[in-house]
């Protein structure tokens, strides 16, 4: 019934009661319950009979004029729901009820979504794997076996399988634009502040890492969910507004001649990248010429080493201080990965903070130096094809052994650090049928131009008709 068909036309057909909200929730409950049980996606999914209540209700309801009037969505398992648990898939908040709702999911509701569950995520949101040990791994839509990324592996795969529109993710390092990558849409890390977040614990000494973000399968799609989650907030003083909405922007075709795309690459052979990725970010880099966008390949002078100095300096103390916010007690009940980020963050001075700071001082004048030439930088979304779900994470990329638990995800540092709006775009698939995505990368609070180049990037290629059969 719904089937293929664009947010855009199903609001359209709701609102012109072409089909009720009924219909529409009955739709993707019962492509959840046929599909979600191999793919874990969604967990602590609502109670089907109270959110077909729900749609009824809505159906009744003479507020249809608001904007996203009946779709549903599950809101990764990071941020809080009212009414349902955020557990971080970390067994010991796995009763934890908030007591008010994330602010993106304030505006969700007051804009008509039904909130229908949580996705999953990573245990703790540390590491760039969607698995954790209360829900267990989420599979990738193109292979069961093979890892859907993360953190926000549970949303991706959610809507790459149709089990929802879009989603909603959280990004640090990558965990929007990792998962999109292994799922053949689209993923967005806009520039902090553009979705506002509570930051009462947001320490002064530590730059802004995190920031909400989005998924689906097209950014026309994800424009309907994006306009609804941006603006500034009292409550968020790093907040701020767009003066137009990301629906309505738009690139002709004559205006590509206009753009220009700086490929960095593997960065001088710094980041530890699968050659057959490159192979394919190359690729369409070349098709993208074709259309008369003008393509540089970078060799650029910069400090790699310096921005991931300073990015696991931050990163660890921010982990650190979540986790003693957290009041977690044993510190011995946490993953792997997470104590790691612990024992590094409790020794960091705030002379080491200072020297970070620097560095990413440094990092950031290089950047804007390199960004004089370019509208768009551009990087691949991965640095390796999906690996088994089972695993924790990678420990070797092609034959080289990896240092940390995270280094398969440098990669996505550059954007984090730095604040800038990224876009994961599709690439294509390799001979073993799995997906890749390649990073666009944008100015500062350039957002507008970096979604209007992504949706005429759709436009012309159409990734988001791709797809495996479930059936």
């Amino acid at each position: 019934m719904l089937e293929d068909q664009s947010v855009e036309k199903i609001l359209h057909s709701i609102n012109q009661r072409q089909i009720s909200i009924k219909e529409v929730m009955e739709y993707y409950l019962d492509r959840i319950e046929k599909f979600n049980p191999d793919l874990n996606a969604i967990v602590l999914l609502k109670d089907r009979g109270d959110l077909i209540k729900e749609a009824i209700n809505k159906d009744n309801s003479t507020q249809s004029e608001k904007t996203l009037n009946g779709i549903p969505i599950a809101i990764k398992d990071l941020s809080d729901v009212v009414g349902i648990k955020t557990t971080y898939g970390y067994p010991g908040t796995k009763d934890y009820f908030p007591k008010k709702n994330s602010l993106f999911v304030e505006r969700l509701i007051k804009s008509g979504a039904i909130i229908i569950g949580k996705t999953n995520t990573a245990e703790l949101g540390v590491g760039g794997h969607t698995i954790n040990r209360l829900f267990g791994p989420t599979s990738n839509y193109y292979d069961n076996t093979k890892s859907a990324a993360g953190s926000s592996g549970g949303a991706s795969t959610a809507v790459a399988a149709g089990l929802i529109p879009f989603a909603d993710g959280t990004d640090q390092m990558g965990s929007c634009r990792g998962p999109a990558a292994y799922a053949n849409i689209y993923g967005y890390r806009p520039t902090p502040g553009l979705i506002s977040v509570d930051r009462g614990n947001q320490l002064s000494k530590i730059p802004i890492l995190t920031t909400p973000g989005c998924l689906a399968k097209s950014p026309n799609d994800m424009a309907f969910l994006l306009d609804e989650m941006i603006g500034s907030d009292t409550r968020d003083n790093y907040s701020f507004d767009l003066k137009e909405l990301f629906k309505n922007q738009k690139i002709k075709d004559e205006d590509l001649t206009n753009i220009k795309i700086g490929w960095l690459s593997n960065m001088n052979n710094n980041y530890k990248i699968e050659t057959k990725i490159l192979d394919m970010c190359e690729s369409q880099l070349k098709k993208l010429e074709n259309l008369n966008v003008k393509i540089e390949r970078l060799k650029p002078d910069f400090d790699n080493e310096g921005l991931w100095n300073s990015w696991i300096t931050f990163r660890s103390k921010s982990i650190y201080e979540d986790t003693l916010a957290m009041n977690i007690k044993d510190l011995n009940t946490m993953t792997y990965q997470a104590i790691w980020e612990y024992n590094q963050g409790k020794n960091i001075t705030d002379e080491d903070l200072d020297s970070a700071y620097k560095q990413k001082k440094r990092c950031a004048e290089q950047i804007e130096n390199i960004f004089k030439n370019f509208d768009f930088l551009a990087l691949p979304s991965a640095q390796l094809f999906p690996f088994d779900k089972n695993q924790q994470f990678p420990k070797k990329i092609n034959s080289f052994e990896l240092d940390t638990y995270h280094r398969w995800l440098e990669i996505f540092i550059l954007s984090s650090l730095l604040e800038l709006p990224t876009f994961t775009i599709p690439v294509g698939f390799d001979e073993l049928g799995m997906p890749m995505g390649m990073q666009l990368i944008g100015k500062r609070k350039n957002d507008l131009q970096l979604f209007a180049f992504a949706k005429k990037y759709e436009e012309i290629f159409n990734f988001s008709k791709f797809k495996p059969l479930l059936d």
